[in-house]
């Protein structure tokens, strides 16, 4: 079920009553969110709660089995973890990559393949990387293991965060069940605050500039140039911040509901002023992770210069591909590798110009993002991507489109989202904590009631096909 439906609304409730219900108890509350999380997941798929139950108990086991070996032996504890990694890797590369593995050979080497008719489980890259998070961080020595089976599984399919994340750490979620929770005054009214704003970034910003700007750039054949096309790569900037961030607001408001804190996966990305700076804003948990667990294993910064450059360019490309089996997110993520190794120099640059230093260099990450993001967009044509990148060049028709009212609302609320001041947010948000539950709460259920009528529930998440 899609956080914007009116289906959601009523599996929060139903959860939130029993969940509140049984806080007391702590076992039964943590079974009644773990079932609860589960149907949430066989909304798209029963079949494959197969896939995220098998992996949960693989990775419980080797978790257990880590923690009862002693650090002196270094082979078993190898083979332990080399298990968990190479399972779960083999799931992503089986129902993820298999196809894009196959198209490639086939292409290249002209060997046939058989075909492998599978639908790609909705969450998989997440809940994957968060499991293999805990099984890591035993081996490493920093964490320990969850106290019991049904804790480990709540903390790997966690229904806010199970679909499109952000990605938790074990150890930032596990010890949260250690306490009994306590819902107050302000965090029924901040979880429902962020669920609210998520709603609006979603249905009011993301999915309007989908339809009326995005989509027909994109679309094969579009006639579209100057600057529609170059309005329609802008517009998709705001979408899919708006669309993603939507969701984790979602997630965090839901989370919080419940008494959880998870980690916050944006902080206004588009004023960056350098690629590195941008990674420090965008998909936090997702960067974060890869930085841990990619990036300073292969020797991070330690090596000299080309050994680091090399670093962020595996890791980027990896990245990339984990966004999609197709090469233009391969592309995407190279982009991103090279602007990473080019931004180490850029900062000084800037710097020689003290008052337009930052607004250069923030215009020049900016576009730089944006030009990424067409071969992201483009998914696996990179023929399209070309396209539009030269109706861009070409000028054309360099007339602005007609814009309806909406779609300049929508246009507005995307930017608000970046240069609303941040007093003014919380001053709002303040406003908003004071004001009766009734109300909030009967403000809440009449925006899921106006999305329920207005039909806009069936639209997805772009992050669901990752």
């Amino acid at each position: 079920m899609n956080f914007h439906s009116a289906q959601y609304a009523v599996f929060l409730c139903v959860v939130f009553a029993a969940f509140w219900a049984a806080r007391d108890w702590r076992v039964l509350r943590g079974v009644l969110l773990l079932v609860g999380s589960y149907v949430f997941y066989a909304g798209w798929n029963e079949l494959y709660l197969l896939l995220i139950v098998g992996s949960t108990l693989l990775d419980y086991y080797v978790g257990g089995a880590l923690a009862r070996t002693s650090q002196d032996r270094r082979a078993r504890r190898k083979t332990l973890v080399t298990t968990s990694v190479v399972a779960n890797l083999g799931l992503l590369a089986v129902f993820k990559y298999y196809g894009f593995f196959r198209d490639n050979v086939e292409a290249t080497l002209g060997a046939h393949l058989p075909e492998l008719d599978v639908l790609l489980p909705v969450g998989i890259s997440f809940y994957t990387f968060q499991s293999l998070s805990y099984t890591i961080d035993i081996y490493r020595g920093t964490l320990q293991p969850a106290r019991g089976l049904v804790e480990f599984a709540l903390y790997v399919a966690f229904f806010p965060q199970l679909v499109a994340g952000p990605i938790v750490r074990a150890s930032t979620f596990l010890p949260q069940l250690d306490h009994r929770p306590a819902l107050g005054r302000e965090d029924l009214h901040r979880g429902l605050e962020r669920i609210g704003i998520g709603l609006v970034k979603k249905v009011a910003v993301a999915d309007v500039l989908a339809v009326a700007l995005v989509d027909p750039v994109f679309a094969d054949g579009s006639t579209l140039g100057g600057f529609a096309a170059l309005l329609g790569v802008y517009a998709y900037a705001l979408q899919i911040y708006c669309d993603f961030s939507g969701y984790s607001d979602i997630a965090i408001g839901s989370a919080r509901l419940f008494g959880f804190e998870i980690p916050e996966n944006f902080r206004r990305p588009y004023l960056a002023t350098s690629i590195q700076d941008f990674w420090r804003r965008w998909h936090i948990s997702l960067s974060t992770w890869l930085r841990d667990y990619l990036y300073i294993p292969l020797g991070g910064n330690r090596g000299g210069r080309w050994s680091t450059l090399r670093n962020l360019a595996l890791t980027m490309l990896l990245g990339g591909l984990w966004h999609g089996a197709a090469w233009n997110f391969v592309l995407w993520g190279g982009l991103h590798g090279l602007w990473l190794a080019v931004g180490r120099i850029w900062p000084r640059v800037f710097s020689r110009v003290p008052l337009l230093g930052p607004l250069c260099a923030g215009l020049v990450t900016f576009h730089l993002v944006c030009f990424a993001w067409v071969f992201f967009r483009a998914g696996a044509s990179f023929d399209l991507a070309l396209d539009v990148l030269a109706r861009i060049a070409g000028g054309g028709d360099l007339s602005l489109p007609s814009l309806a009212p909406g779609v300049v609302v929508a246009l507005l609320l995307g930017l608000a989202t970046h240069l609303l001041p941040r007093s003014l947010e919380r001053r709002c948000s303040d406003l908003l904590v004071a004001t009766p539950s009734w109300a909030v709460g009967a403000a809440l259920t009449l925006l899921f009631g106006a999305l329920a009528w207005a039909e806009v529930g069936g639209v997805p998440f772009i992050y669901f096909q990752f």
